[in-house]
Parts: C-alpha cells; structure tokens; sequence
C-alpha cells in the first residue's frame, strides 16, 4: 500500500496473476493494511453499486467519531475514484487526489474517517465494492457539491456527470465549512490515536 498525497488515504496496487482461466489478486490483506495504516479495518458494512457512464456520486462524508472509513475497489469496468481532504485545519485542506481503479490493474483505495469520497463511473456497469468501518447512518452522513468550482476537481473531459438529486443540492465546500457541517482536523487525529491504540469504541 502506497499513501497518496493527502494524509490519511492510501492505495493498494495489487500484484495480478493472470492465466488462460482469469486472474488471481489478493486485494486486502490485514497484515499490509496494518502496516501501512498502523491499525486494523474494522469490517461494519460491504456495499456494491453499479453505474452507468457518467454517473458521479458523492463527496460523500460522515461525522467523526465514529466517521466511516472506505477501502474501496471496481470489480468491473472502470472508475475515477477521487478523495478529497474535507477535515478542517489539515495541512492538505481543500485538495484532492484522483486514482483511476479497474478491472485490469485492480487497485483499490483507502480512506481514514473524515475524509471525502467521490467516484465517476467512466465505463457503463461500472461495479464498485467497498468495505466501511460503520454502518449508514442518515443522520450522520453528509456531502459536498462534485462540482464545486472552488475544489476545481477535474473530472473526465467528454463525460456529462450524471449526479442524483441528493448530490445536485449539496452545499459547496466553503457553504459545507460555515454551517459546521465539516469534520475536524483535530477530531478525526484523535479518533485515529484511539483506533491505533485499539480503543475501537467510537
């Protein structure tokens, strides 16, 4: 596992043993998550959606504690998985970095608690599995507009985002900032000391 440029956020580039039946990958292993991360991903809730190209969900977030972190991979076809530094009072606040996953090179990404998550599906049936730390919780979930000229994140040149109505009405990051929507900086450290130290309660 390799961290990405913003804090707290990693991706896994898998070793891919192809043959004449398919393929074969291993794309989580504890041990490696360990010691990249320094804790262990605590397995709540898997979910899979499928997507058409074009379609952009996200920047989806939720309360820290507890937060819901991602480990996030696409079993099919391909997506433009994007992970944004939302945590007031990070050193890397407002950037985001941009990891392209796949059938073929079958990465996957990380993302700590705190931290936003966005994808656009670049391929038709675009299928994408992730393991989160938390369950959903309607209440504590939260996200930012995708297109927020301000983040200026840049999406695939050629594809018209299709975004759900929840997505579409979303504030933008500095809207999200004044209401006291946005998680942290400080909050979500703390809350990875306490997983590191294996004081999983949130």
């Amino acid at each position: 596992m390799r961290q990405l440029g913003i804090g707290d956020a990693w991706v896994l580039e898998p070793q891919v043993f192809p043959d004449d039946r398919g393929s074969f990958h291993e794309w989580y292993r504890g041990a490696e998550f360990r010691e990249a991360t320094g804790y262990d991903l605590g397995l709540v809730q898997a979910n899979c959606s499928v997507s058409r190209r074009g379609v952009l969900r996200g920047i989806h977030f939720a309360d820290v504690p507890p937060g819901q972190a991602k480990y996030v991979t696409c079993v099919r076809g391909a997506v433009l998985d994007v992970v944004v530094d939302i945590r007031v009072g990070s050193p890397s606040y407002a950037r985001w970095e941009a990891v392209r996953l796949d059938e073929d090179t079958r990465r996957a990404v990380f993302l700590a608690e705190g931290l936003g998550h966005a994808f656009m599906a670049l391929t038709d049936d675009a299928t994408v599995v992730y393991l989160c730390s938390a369950g959903y919780a309607p209440g504590r979930e939260h996200g930012i507009h995708p297109l927020d000229p301000a983040l200026g994140i840049a999406w695939p040149d050629g594809v018209g985002p299709v975004l759900s109505s929840r997505d579409a009405e979303a504030p933008s990051l500095a809207e999200a900032e004044r209401s006291g929507l946005l998680p942290a900086y400080a909050d979500c450290s703390a809350h990875y000391r306490r997983l590191r130290s294996g004081e999983f309660s949130g």
